[in-house]
């Protein structure tokens, strides 16, 4: 058997599949593709996460925008983080050229021109359905994330969380969590010693700093009501799987606030989503492009909360794909994790760069026919190199791979298209309204207000003869909350309050 038909023979046993798949590209060898040798991805295993990788510029962009539009065809909705603004596109059929025809020839698929639906949405000031979050949904451990607290300031944050869940008061926004604070230092102190322990006003002041910071980078926009949910994410149009493409232009000198959302975004599709078992397509699938900046600045307990989502959340049809430069990025407990690693070309103009790559063709199947390190500094723009699962779990060969042309437009939408976009999403008018009804703050406030007329009315009534020993009765927090029809109307939030989980319990762990 000659070399040629060897790899032919090995491409064909290697990624021949019984279910649904996606066709990503068709095998090179020796430099030139090779017609019938085609590389596909089973439907079934794109739960098992995966791994975009590669140097600047050599298309892993567009490779992501190819895997979700695959999917999107194939009835599987889609979140993709957009950092750079490159995947607004995808609303917009593609053009047909003749490179694009000589590729899509020598792989042996037919390119159809596909617009895709789209739902812009944003975190920031992007135009888009506005995604928010409540302080309370974070939970201690993100915010405590985010603000880069450290050990005691973090225990003043734990402290502040169980006062408001044990009080019934809801932080839907900052402008609550910092009234709390203060009210823990000022007119609540003698009663947070009491139940908690003194508390120091330099710690909270500290805290008011890094609130105050984070204020001024925009999170004022994030945090707050309506709470998106994370159903709206899986939905079908015409059959077509919706692709969510959340747009963080803005935001890219942000990370904290980016990894954060990201963090929180997993760790509520965990909570929400039922266990679906082994299912013969992905309920959902997540893009977190630059993904390095999740991963960054992360803390031990972070990075170990996040392995354990990236282990179980597949369990409920979820698939989540990094897509970064090199696979150090990501750290080994998760990359382990990754089922599907595609491998673009890199780098080696330093020292530093060529250890990387050594270490990266480790992460490979060994294969026959490449000398992987070689073949990673040698493949050209939408090239990559390819290994999946196959339906049993089994990594298919490494194969050098040249990738087909996404369907969707490969540029931008223009900001008129844009505008047309946006006004027709049917979640914007669920969204994108301003809600601010009785929290944190408002209930402290009045419980204030409330101390200081009976302060009034007893220095009045000492004026008046009164005696010294009658006093007007205190009330407790929860008795005021009592007397307060709004606390009924509170629902859905003190709910997720009480019951936060994996990624925001003060325990760590999701209460039953």
């Amino acid at each position: 058997m000659s070399r040629l038909e060897d790899f032919r023979s090995h491409i064909e046993n290697g990624y021949r599949f019984k279910g649904d798949d996606i066709i990503l590209g068709t095998g090179i060898l020796d430099q030139e593709p090779i017609q019938h040798t085609q590389v596909r991805i089973p439907l079934k295993t794109m739960n098992r996460h995966g791994l975009i990788a590669g140097a600047t510029g050599t298309g892993k962009t567009k490779t992501l925008q190819v895997i979700a539009e695959q999917l999107s065809l194939q009835g599987v909705p889609s979140v993709l983080m957009d950092l750079k603004g490159d995947l607004s596109g995808m609303a917009k059929a593609g053009s047909m050229n003749a490179v694009i025809e000589k590729r899509s020839n020598l792989i042996g698929v037919e390119y159809q021109p596909t617009g895709l639906p789209v739902e812009l949405m944003t975190i920031s000031q992007e135009k888009g359905v506005k995604l928010k979050a409540t302080v309370s949904e974070f939970g201690p451990v993100l915010i405590s994330q985010i603000l880069e607290l450290n050990e005691t300031q973090r225990g003043v944050i734990a402290l502040v969380f169980r006062y408001c869940d044990t009080h019934h008061l809801p932080l839907l926004d900052l402008r609550d969590l910092k009234k709390v604070l203060q009210f823990v230092i000022n007119e609540g102190k003698e009663e947070i010693t009491k139940e908690f322990g003194s508390v120091s006003p330099a710690t909270v002041n500290t805290i008011m700093r890094k609130i105050i910071e984070l204020e001024q980078q925009g999170a004022e926009e994030f945090f707050g009501e309506l709470s998106f949910e994370v159903n709206d994410f899986v939905r079908t149009v015409e059959g077509k799987g919706v692709v969510s493409i959340i747009r963080l232009t803005d935001i890219q000198n942000r990370p904290k606030l980016f990894s954060t959302f990201m963090l929180s975004l997993l760790s509520e599709i965990y909570e929400t989503f039922p266990e679906e078992g082994d299912l013969e397509k992905p309920k959902l699938c997540l893009f977190i492009d630059e993904a390095h900046l999740v991963f960054s600045n992360a803390s031990k307990d972070l990075l170990d909360r996040i392995e354990a989502i990236i282990k179980l959340i597949r369990s409920k049809g979820v698939g989540v794909f990094f897509c970064t430069q090199t696979p150090t990025d990501v750290p080994e407990k998760v990359l382990g994790q990754l089922g599907l690693k595609v491998q673009h070309a890199l780098r080696a103009f330093t020292a530093k760069d060529r250890t990387a790559i050594r270490k990266t063709a480790e992460n490979y199947p060994i294969s026959t026919f490449y000398n992987t390190s070689e073949t990673l500094t040698s493949m050209g723009i939408g090239e990559a190199l390819v290994t999946a699962l196959n339906e049993k779990g089994i990594p298919t060969p490494l194969v050098h791979t040249l990738l087909r042309a996404p369907v969707s437009r490969m540029n931008i939408l223009s900001p008129d298209e844009i505008n047309q976009q946006v006004s027709q999403s049917a979640l914007v008018h669920k969204y994108n309204i301003k809600i601010d009804r009785k929290s944190a703050f408002h209930i402290l406030d009045q419980k204030i207000t409330l101390a200081e007329e009976n302060a009034g009315q007893k220095s009045s009534s000492s004026y008046s003869g009164r005696g010294p020993g009658r006093r007007p009765k205190e009330t407790t927090i929860f008795e005021d909350l009592s007397k307060n029809t709004m606390v009924r109307q509170i629902g859905r939030t003190i709910f997720r309050e009480l019951s936060r989980g994996i990624m925001g319990s003060i325990s760590g762990k999701k209460k039953r």
